[in-house]
């Protein structure tokens, strides 16, 4: 079984729970809900909607670009056996845990930045 991403949010569409539209050139689109499927049939753009994932990148309230988000893309092609992979992998998830409190604490006070300015 296979977890899907919604096309509008972006969040995860698990096995029998969705909506999944076929447009006439086999192109798939799989929504969590309807909502983003009824946004999506009245062709807003979800980068300027505030719930969707994608407008939280956007504006710099969710981690655009990381290195840990590589670590969780769906590889194919098992890779060949490496005998240093093991150690250097170790190492950088320990550099990972050292790095993520201090970049949740900066993405925190860019979210709330906006309360301060009164726009709710």
């Amino acid at each position: 079984m296979r977890i899907y991403q919604c096309h509008f949010c972006s969040s995860p569409v698990y096995p029998g729970h969705g909506i999944m539209f076929v447009r006439n050139d086999a192109k798939e689109f799989r929504f969590c809900r309807s909502k983003g499927h009824k946004n999506f049939k009245q062709r807003r753009n979800p980068r300027k909607l505030r719930w969707t994932k994608t407008f939280k990148k956007s504006a710099g309230k969710k981690w655009a670009v990381d290195s840990t988000l590589n670590l969780c893309t769906k590889r194919n092609v098992p890779g060949k056996y490496n005998k240093n992979l093991v150690p250097t992998t170790l190492k950088a998830m320990s550099e990972i845990e050292e790095f993520c409190p201090i970049l949740g604490k900066t993405l925190l006070i860019n979210k709330m930045e906006g309360n301060k300015k009164g726009n709710f």
